[in-house]
This record gives C-alpha cells, sequence and structure tokens, in this order.
C-alpha cells in the first residue's frame, strides 16, 4: 500500500517543491491519475487549478467527472488523488458515488493515493478530526480506513493572533490540541497533527514525515512534535531514518 498525505499550506517554493518531489514519486509510472475534487463544489474549475499547479510534478491529472461512471472511474485509475476542501462535503459525495469501498479495495491492492488535506482526512479510519464546518451532512464519518490513526491537517501549536490595525489580539478560541483532546474524551485512536507543509509517505505498514512538523497525540498522554525524517508504524511510534 503507497499512499502520500498531506496537509497543505504550500505557500512557499520550498514547500511546493517538496509536494512536486512526493508527487512525482508517489505516481511514478502511473498513465492515468484519477482526481477527485468532491471537496470543492466547483469540480471542474477546481481540477483545472490543480493540474496547472501540479504540472512541474510532471504527472496530469483527470477530472472522475469526465468518467462515465465514477467507480469504473477508479477500477480503471493507475493512481488517485483526493483533493483538499470542505471534508464533509467530500464525504457526502463519496458515499452518494458509491466509492468508498471500491477505494479501500483497489488502494490494498496496490494503487497509489495521495490526498491533500480533506483528501488526508478521508484516508482515516473516519473523518472526526476534520477542522471544517458542517454543510453538510454525510451517511456516516466513517471513511477509507487506510490507516488506522487519524489525521489533523493544518495543524499548529498554541493560540492564534489576530492583527487589528498595528496592534495583534489574541484569539481565544480553543487551540487545535485542545480539540484533538476533546476528541480523546471519546475516542481512543491516536491523532497525528500535520504541521503546514507536512507529508506522511506510507509504504506497507510504515510512514515517513517529510517536508514539515507533525505532532502525535494519544489519549491520557503528552503529545510529542517529531521533525521530518522521523518513521511512524501502523501506532505512530516512531525512530529516525
Amino acid at each position: 500500500m503507497r499512499l502520500l498525505l498531506g496537509s497543505g499550506g504550500l505557500r512557499t517554493p520550498e514547500r511546493q517543491q517538496v509536494y512536486f518531489d512526493e508527487m512525482a514519486l508517489i505516481f511514478e509510472g502511473c498513465d492515468e491519475v484519477v482526481f477527485i475534487p468532491y471537496a470543492s463544489a466547483n469540480h471542474e474549475g477546481y481540477t483545472s487549478r490543480l493540474a496547472d499547479f501540479s504540472a512541474p510534478s510532471g504527472i496530469s491529472l483527470r477530472n472522475i467527472d469526465d468518467f462515465d461512471n465514477p467507480i469504473s472511474a477508479i477500477e480503471q485509475a493507475d493512481g488517485l488523488y483526493v483533493g483538499g476542501g470542505n471534508t464533509f462535503l467530500l464525504t457526502e459525495k463519496l458515499y452518494a458515488n458509491n466509492l468508498l469501498d471500491i477505494v479501500h479495495s483497489r488502494v490494498l491492492d496496490g494503487m497509489p493515493y495521495m490526498g491533500v488535506s480533506a483528501g488526508s482526512n478521508v484516508a482515516c479510519p473516519t473523518m472526526q478530526t476534520t477542522n471544517d464546518m458542517p454543510i453538510v451532512q454525510p451517511p456516516s464519518f466513517k471513511t477509507f480506513g487506510l490507516i488506522p490513526f487519524q489525521i489533523n491537517a493544518h495543524y499548529h501549536a498554541g493560540n492564534i493572533w489576530l492583527k487589528e490595525g498595528d496592534l495583534f489580539e489574541p484569539h481565544f478560541g480553543e487551540t487545535r490540541a485542545q480539540r484533538i483532546q476533546e476528541f480523546h474524551e471519546h475516542n481512543h485512536t491516536p491523532v497525528v497533527g500535520l504541521w503546514e507543509g507536512a507529508f506522511i509517505r506510507w509504504e506497507g505498514d510504515e510512514g515517513l514525515l517529510v517536508g514539515g512538523d507533525a505532532t502525535v497525540f494519544r489519549p491520557g498522554e503528552e503529545p510529542v512534535t517529531h521533525s521530518p525524517g522521523v518513521k511512524f508504524d501502523n501506532q505512530l511510534l516512531t525512530h529516525h531514518r
């Protein structure tokens, strides 16, 4: 099983280069990479923008909407890229098109899977560690279950500060760590908070952290932040290369 799971936040040239390099690596040898734009309302525009942005990777993307049948699209695909956006909308569309089982089966059989932000959330057992507003109601929070842990994309440590004129004022909303701790009051699945620009390159039953930091949360334990180069196993236990 080959996965590339990213947080997003690709605003700097350095982060973009990691994205291009990792995308080229995960989809090496793939002739047809299907793109799922369901996390956005404008599928065609989203696919076009992302295809242009991703061009330096040398990988071309084909919108799943271009196929007569989305299940057939997954059956024919050499690789799959699930884009970011709203995770509730993405999950609702995946259920509406009956794609949960076929994607799970194809990825376990070796089809490379790339997900960014919402696309990483749905690789998890559930989408419950998303940051998104519930703009639609999916039939279930259960998603692809390609990995046995949860991802919180766009993770950052501490509080947010807002700029008001020339001053910075603290925002008193919950931190990401507090939200993940709330998740662990009712669930026992480990969570990895992916910082901006970070990816987990997953092969078989082991993942390598590249591009940025990641913070691992376990119920009842202090979170631990790791730097690129760390390897994770299925339970997010780590060792360096």
